[in-house]
């Protein structure tokens, strides 16, 4: 058995930010899980519950006191160590963790990609450990969790790339989609930028303002053709809009694709409709936190938020002969945390849903 302790000791780097918050909610009720450390320098000598009050009814949350990190230490205290970090920093930290026997899952960028010029052309500097790219897992369960199991680096997608892979990957397999002239427009709560005091994301600055950012090139572009080009087999570019919205969490996005075959009439688009209703049902519907709407419901960031729950719907155009998919998800849980939790469970042999639902 991989993981001999029970329950399996868990510990989280970086615990005070929105991600690191929500893997303490998500971690200290885990009933297969202990955690055994929680890591901030601007709050070592605190406990959970000073840190994030929310969590004070659970009495491990008064014990369990945030410290220093010191990868060494954390390798003993913890099976699974959990980096809640930006790029750049998660790397330096996985290294050593990984030289000391734990496993780790790295909620950065910092292992996402394949290729390191692929890394160093999104994020503007050298990768800190190029040598373990080959051997991180994309944690994204519905499309890899076969090799999930046997990986000691999973790298947990972003929150952006989920909620445009999700949708699109079983379309390409099947080859019901050119993977040219994709354009996705994403809309995403403030959270997403993350716990930090800058002018962009004041309340004054965000409330009652939707504007777009990172354009023409996000960073998320990277996993998210990478990916694409790998189902397709051939390499794909496309088109991706983010905006802020002044919500705390959700991600909605909008994804204009064109058919791999044309249609006009009636019947054509009753025909395509029925092989991307089954493409859908073939790739989702054992899945636990993949709801595909039916009838006339579109996605809605308020059914799935505090949720591991992506939800989408589609619809064809026969005026424009596109085909516009939906996406919802909460960017802290299903975008970060949650998924990261959930490709524990795989790797633990849990069952997927343990502690998510």
């Amino acid at each position: 058995m991989r993981f001999q302790s029970s329950p399996v000791r868990v510990a989280i780097v970086g615990a005070s930010g929105y991600s690191g918050e929500e893997l303490v909610r998500l971690l200290i009720h885990h009933p297969r899980v202990e955690l055994t450390a929680v890591t901030s320098r601007s709050n070592a000598g605190q406990t959970i519950a000073q840190v994030f009050p929310k969590f004070a009814s659970h009495p491990k949350s008064r014990t369990l006191r945030f410290s220093d990190p010191n990868p060494e230490l954390l390798a003993k205290q913890a099976d699974i160590v959990f980096l809640a970090l930006p790029h750049g920093v998660a790397a330096e930290f996985a290294v050593p963790l990984l030289q000391a026997g734990a496993t780790v899952i790295d909620l950065s960028a910092d292992f996402r990609l394949r290729r390191a010029d692929v890394y160093r052309e999104f994020y503007g500097h050298e990768h800190p450990a190029p040598e373990l790219l080959e051997k991180a897992v994309y944690g994204l369960p519905e499309a890899y969790r076969s090799r999930i199991p046997d990986s000691f680096l999973i790298a947990s997608p972003g929150c952006y790339p989920t909620s445009i892979l999700i949708p699109t990957l079983p379309l390409v397999r099947a080859g019901l989609i050119k993977t040219t002239g994709i354009i996705a427009n994403s809309l995403s709560g403030v959270s997403g930028a993350g716990r930090k005091a800058e002018i962009d994301y004041l309340f004054v600055e965000c409330n009652e303002s939707v504007r777009a950012y990172g354009l023409p090139k996000h960073r998320h572009l990277s996993e998210i053709e990478q990916e694409l080009s790998l189902a397709a087999g051939e390499p794909v570019t496309i088109q991706f809009t983010p905006h802020l919205i002044p919500v705390n969490r959700g991600i909605l996005t909008t994804l204009y694709l064109a058919p791999s075959r044309h249609f006009s009439t009636p019947d054509e688009t009753a025909r395509l409709g029925e092989e991307i209703a089954a493409c859908y049902r073939d790739a989702y519907a054992n899945e636990p936190f993949v709801r595909v709407l039916e009838g006339r419901a579109l996605p809605d960031t308020k059914n799935v938020v505090g949720t591991n729950v992506v939800e989408l719907a589609w619809r064809l155009d026969p005026r424009t002969g596109r085909l516009i998919v939906l996406s919802a998800e909460d960017n802290i849980v299903k975008g970060a945390s949650g998924q990261a939790v959930q490709s524990m469970n795989v790797l633990c042999g849990f069952p997927e849903t343990t502690g998510l639902l």
